[in-house]
């Protein structure tokens, strides 16, 4: 899937790309990346279309989603947070 497809995905889903991310707990700035290369990767793909498949026979696609209790991946030390111990 091509990001243009994976665009119109969302759009059929009526959902942007900030609010995907924040639902499937991604960074937006990952999925932004994804405009440079060829494709999107597969699992992110398939989210958007059954997202969109959902949304068109009137699931409410956010209530399943919201109900896996994803979360947010962090690296330990990433950002400012490691930067600190060192200056202590």
């Amino acid at each position: 899937m091509t990001f243009i497809e994976f665009k119109k995905c969302l759009l059929d889903a009526e959902t942007s790309i900030p609010k995907f991310c924040k639902l499937i707990k991604v960074s937006e700035k990952n999925i932004q990346s994804y405009k440079k290369k060829d494709h999107i990767p597969n699992a992110i793909a398939v989210a958007a279309a059954c997202f969109a498949k959902m949304h068109n026979l009137g699931i409410d696609y956010k209530i399943f989603i919201d109900q896996l209790g994803l979360v947010i991946k962090t690296k330990p030390g990433v950002g400012f947070a490691k930067k600190k111990e060192f200056e202590k």
